[in-house]
């Protein structure tokens, strides 16, 4: 079977615009031998594939949740201030987008599996430079290499999947790596309260560091190369940008990145200020903290099971739908409890819970939509939504927290703009063609 007919087969399994599923029929004439190239892709999906992707998923959230507890402590023995440590999780944010964006490019035009080996062993490099770093600037400096090389570890490990799967089979495995990812936000802070009661917070960068060691054993033994030379693309600045131009212009693969972005927006006003509402707000406890944290992480595990049970079953639009409406009630009612009634803590802990659930029915189905609308460049849309997202987490999570340890009305007012936003992106610009 030529190339053509094999990347012909590939969006004939995709969207359907008419029914709203993903992956819900394919066309009349992919039922023969161009069916067969799909059925060969999808043979190549192993669990162990999926693990290894799952693996790589968790490098952000196990460096930044085991770390954040630690925030005290580092800024007392590198003699800096709470802003300074608090801009090394910017640094973080600001490396991982970079590194989501340059990764997808890079692996469409020179494979997959080298350029992720790579990635994985310059993060694992910084992480040992965290572990030992002398100053705060070092520490900055180390964690910016830290997320540019996660980030381009994570989208390439994203672009894997997109290669291999389609239709609701791709609905159905981002929902599944989604959904077990979930666990690193659990046992993160878990973990980093642990490390903190028995050892010292460099521990924690050390345990990355040899998670990083993992990763590259597994890539070796798991991770075929996906992306054969003659379905790569040409290198160089002007093919990135060319390729950036078609993505672009493609108006629903733009929505579904503001629903999936916006929504990351949301969960990191929450990540950047939930230890202020329920410990110096409420005199929650840092262990209680760490437990409701790890609940939240459970609930949108969960939904995001539960999205991947009804891939094919039910719309995917409906479901980002429900998630929406439930996340900006979420929204509301931290304002209300903000404004009024100076945020109880039984009104915050359910409008988190709320919020993290509806994540596991927007972001994971947002990110397999869009890759679905640009099947001809999955590294470069996989770059370009990590981007957006990770962005949208560096600049939220500053700003959430300008109202400082003594109110939530500017978190609540940006959990109810980005869901906004995200609502904007489904219903106007990734609305159906007819």
């Amino acid at each position: 079977m030529t190339e053509s007919k094999t990347n012909k087969a590939i969006p004939q399994l995709g969207y359907c615009p008419d029914c709203e599923y993903l992956g819900d029929q394919p066309a009349p004439e992919a039922v023969s031998g161009q069916a067969d190239v799909a059925d060969r892709h999808r043979a190549l999906v192993t669990s162990g594939l999926v693990a290894t992707v799952v693996f790589l998923t968790a490098i952000a959230p196990l460096a930044t949740d085991m770390y954040v507890p630690a925030f005290p402590r580092v800024a007392a023995e590198l003699s800096a201030t709470a802003t300074q440590v608090q801009l090394t999780l910017t640094t973080f944010f600001v490396g991982m987008a970079l590194g989501q964006l340059m990764g997808g490019p890079v692996s469409d035009q020179r494979g997959r599996r080298g350029p992720l080996l790579v990635a994985i062993v310059v993060m694992t490099v910084a992480s040992v430079v965290c572990a030992l770093t002398p100053t705060i600037g070092v520490m900055a400096g180390a964690r910016l290499v830290q997320g540019f090389a996660g980030g381009w570890a994570m989208v390439i490990g994203r672009a894997v999947i997109v290669d291999l799967a389609t239709g609701a089979q791709l609905v159905r495995v981002l929902n599944i790596i989604a959904a077990v990812g979930g666990i690193a936000p659990i046992v993160g802070p878990l973990l980093g309260a642990v490390i903190l009661q028995l050892s010292h917070w460099r521990v924690s960068f050390w345990t990355v560091a040899a998670l990083g060691v993992a990763m590259i054993v597994c890539v070796l033994v798991v991770v075929p190369e996906t992306l054969p030379p003659e379905r790569r693309h040409a290198g160089g600045l002007r093919a990135f940008v060319v390729a950036g131009r078609e993505v672009l212009r493609n108006r629903r693969y733009v929505g579904y990145v503001l629903v999936s972005g916006s929504a990351m927006g949301a969960v990191f006003a929450y990540v950047a200020t939930s230890a202020f509402v329920l410990q110096s707000m409420n005199g929650m406890s840092p262990i209680g903290y760490s437990v409701d944290f790890a609940a939240n992480a459970v609930g949108m595990t969960v939904a995001s099971f539960v999205a991947a049970r009804l891939a094919g079953r039910v719309a995917t639009r409906t479901v980002i739908a429900v998630g929406q409406v439930a996340a900006l009630a979420a929204g509301i009612g931290m304002l209300i409890g903000a404004l009024w009634f100076d945020t109880p803590l039984l009104v915050a802990i359910v409008c988190f819970f709320v919020l993290m659930t509806a994540q596991g029915l927007i972001g994971p189905n947002g990110g397999a939509l869009a890759a679905a609308e640009v099947p001809e460049h999955p590294g470069t849309g996989s770059a370009l939504l990590g981007f957006v997202q990770w962005v949208a987490a560096g600049v939220i999570a500053p700003i959430a927290g300008l109202g400082g340890e003594h109110t939530a009305v500017p978190m609540a007012v940006l959990m109810i703009l980005t869901i906004a936003i995200s609502m904007v992106g489904l219903f106007v610009f990734a609305r159906p063609s007819r």
